[in-house]
């Protein structure tokens, strides 16, 4: 059974989203004992098809040993198949903290999972609605077109905290060979991928993460790219390897002089009461400037 966890004022963090395969044992405890805000365990792509049974009860037995279990979500394999069954079957029961659904083709695959979910939290007496929903939402062509989908109340809806997408299942569905420019930036199907999921995400009111970057050791690369991103929008990164998760961490939380930029202008608004724009710093700033400040406010817990 999952823990309760005490009530708190600040939002939960989920900068940094990392993997570890379901079947190594020490990279599940190295990915938790680390400063990861949610850890992965996967039981998708990183797990060979025969060793998946195996996958299965190594995620079950290793969510069971630990205290942290909320934020220990899985990765299950596509509700195309049967495995997905059998991976929820196996893991449910340990009390995840939620479920990460690859190759999700819109709305209708987070209500069949959310079916999955309520059936499982039933059987097992865990709070109804208590297992979160992460949607991988650009893996095949088909997904491209219904990242619009998953935005309003529907079964399921409530679950879901947050999309992403990813380039990898996409480029092997496409049969493309070529996923960068040579400047190393994504070619355009690529940036299409990545806009619609930010899109979709604040559409419907969830969190925005960014795709995982494979070259591991290059942190200087990781670090402007996740400052790029979170620049257009978005609000976490998945993460493939422990070294990355503190620059992924670092990117994505807001800096003292974000912080006292955003109260200075939510000050400016407290001072004229019923302007529409006012005058901070030489520049003038509007109710745009004034929501994201209080956004970015909010997100620090003040």
């Amino acid at each position: 059974m999952s823990e309760t966890t005490p009530p708190s004022t600040k939002p939960p963090k989920m900068r940094s989203w990392l993997f570890a395969p379901a079947d190594s044992e020490k990279k599940m405890a190295k990915a938790t004992d680390g400063p990861a805000d949610i850890v992965l365990v996967d039981l998708e792509d990183s797990v060979m098809p025969e060793n998946k049974p195996a996958a299965r009860i190594m995620a079950r037995e290793f969510l069971l040993s630990r205290s942290d279990r909320q934020r220990i979500w899985v990765r299950i394999n596509p509700l195309s198949g049967g495995e997905a069954v059998a991976d929820l079957e196996a893991v449910m029961a340990s009390g995840p903290g939620g479920i990460m659904l690859p190759k999700a083709e819109g709305r209708a695959d987070v209500q069949t999972l959310h079916t999955m979910l309520s059936a499982h939290e039933e059987a097992l007496g865990l709070d109804a609605g208590s297992t979160r929903i992460v949607a991988l939402v650009t893996e095949t062509p088909k997904a491209m077109f219904h990242c619009g989908e998953y935005e309003g109340d529907y079964p399921g809806s409530s679950r879901l905290s947050a999309l992403s997408w990813g380039a990898e299942d996409l480029s092997s569905a496409l049969g493309a060979r070529v996923q960068h420019r040579p400047d190393g930036s994504y070619m355009p199907t690529y940036e299409l991928a990545r806009s619609l999921c930010l899109l979709g995400a604040v559409a419907a009111g969830v969190m925005p993460v960014e795709t995982v970057m494979p070259e591991f050791r290059d942190l200087d690369k990781l670090r402007e790219r996740a400052e790029m991103v979170r620049g257009q929008g978005f609000r976490g990164m998945l993460a493939i390897h422990p070294a990355q998760v503190e620059v992924i961490n670092q990117a994505f939380t807001p800096s003292e002089e974000e912080l006292a930029h955003a109260r200075a202008i939510v000050q400016a608004f407290a001072d004229n009461p019923g302007a529409g724009t006012v005058g901070l710093d030489g520049a003038m700033v509007d109710l745009p400037h004034l929501k994201l400040a209080q956004r970015l406010l909010a997100e620090a817990g003040e």
